[in-house]
């Protein structure tokens, strides 16, 4: 079967490490057979077809791959029992499930992997045991499936080529591009489905969270890089034991570019303001903390996380008591993207966990109570802080947020 042209666009591309997401009957299968065949062909080469579970390699590729290499006169060897086809030039084509004793995927050395439906695979077993399987060789590696949605680590794979465009490249294709489904079929999936599954599984369009908070977030749109000063930073900050974290940001006009972040695991208010101290030693530094911090108290001494903040040389700015979370998330959407489009808070692709807790925080079932459960709420919540003071959702005047207070109202400008 010839390939289409989505197809022949993927065989045909370089890049070491190739993302394909995909429609439902796009060719998958007999695309990763072909590039299996195309590795293969060269001597002594040892190549891998990696399903999520050994029993759907068996029941996806395995007939496949025997009837194509038969049929080009290649094969020396067939073992039924380990599903591994010898080729006559010494190469090895060999199908895998990653389930089960990860130990059975180590120690081989590849020249090229495979990795069918990977959204369905534990990231685990490309991370700690898949990846290292390359190296020595500098094999390659090509992922293939259906998306899941955000919240799975296929898209952040698919994310990679934004990194590192020289060895990452990715693909997204739908169904009727690969050229095997006629369109009245799709028609009829589309009538039988509900829309979210559809774009899903035929689209193959990565779908939000069902009840996401930051819905206004964008890859996009929302991650960009900025060259700006660092001498005035902004910092909000969520205290907890484990994590502690901080948000670190620049402005110019209208606009905040978070550049840092900071998470410490059984940790406290005085070594984070330590770090923060360590990593911009000349810069000054506004901090816009959980009002619970005026009177909460984490290390001895009776000194308040305010003070601490405070005593290593950081403006603290906070409200007396804590806005309403509705309207504190309200204020970073809107930041993220406004009524009429306009974008003015940014995040550097460097802050990769400030980024999946945009993407990933939830409510709680059907409720405006976001979940706090799942640990996606921490930097969040210090993003919050910051923006809520700076600009605020319920204000009728636009006076300088940082300005000093008397009588319970900001006035006159400061810095």
């Amino acid at each position: 079967m010839a390939l289409s042209e989505a197809q022949r666009t993927i065989a045909e591309d370089t890049h070491r490490f190739k993302v394909v997401v995909a429609g439902r009957r796009f060719g998958k299968t007999f695309l990763s057979i072909r590039t299996l065949a195309e590795w293969a062909r060269e001597p002594n080469k040892e190549v891998w077809y990696c399903a999520p579970t050994y029993r759907q390699a068996k029941m996806i590729a395995w007939k496949m791959i025997k009837k194509k290499m038969i049929e080009l006169n290649w094969v020396s060897k067939i073992n039924e029992s380990e599903l591994t086809i010898t080729l006559r030039n010494n190469s090895v084509i060999s199908l895998k499930g990653a389930d089960g004793d990860a130990t059975n995927l180590r120690g081989v050395g590849l020249d090229g992997i495979i990795l069918d439906e990977f959204a369905d695979i534990d990231p685990e077993a490309w991370f700690e045991t898949l990846r290292p399987t390359l190296s020595d060789k500098r094999g390659k590696a090509m992922f293939i499936g259906t998306p899941k949605g955000i919240g799975n680590w296929a898209y952040e794979l698919y994310q990679n080529e934004h990194e590192d465009a020289d060895n990452w490249r990715s693909f997204s294709y739908s169904s009727i591009d690969g050229g095997r489904i006629p369109a009245s079929e799709i028609e009829q999936a589309r009538r039988d489905l509900d829309e979210r599954t559809f774009r899903q599984e035929y689209e193959a369009t990565f779908e939000t969270f069902s009840g996401r908070i930051y819905y206004a977030f964008d890859r996009v749109n929302n991650v960009r890089e900025t060259d700006l000063a660092t001498d005035v930073l902004w910092v909000g900050i969520d205290f907890n034991i484990s994590p502690i974290v901080a948000v670190i940001a620049v402005r110019k006009d209208d606009n905040i570019f978070v550049i840092d972040e900071i998470s410490m695991m059984s940790s406290n208010t005085e070594e984070l303001a330590e770090e923060l101290k360590a990593r911009y030693p000349r810069s000054k530094i506004f901090a816009f903390p959980d009002p619970s911090g005026r009177a909460r108290k984490t290390v001895g001494g009776g000194r308040t996380d305010f003070t601490i903040l405070q005593n290593a040389g950081l403006i603290v700015k906070a409200p007396r008591s804590h806005t309403p979370v509705r309207d504190r998330i309200n204020s970073v959407n809107s930041r993220l993207c406004g009524s009429d489009g306009s974008r003015h808070l940014f995040i550097s692709a460097g802050c990769k966990r400030m980024i999946e807790c945009l993407e990933r925080q939830t409510y709680k079932g059907n409720s405006h109570t976001p979940d706090k459960d799942s640990g996606w709420d921490h930097m969040n919540d210090a993003l919050g802080y910051m923006v809520d003071y700076l600009y605020p959702i319920k204000r009728d005047y636009q006076p300088d947020p940082l300005a000093p207070t008397h009588w319970g109202h900001r006035t006159g400008v400061t810095q």
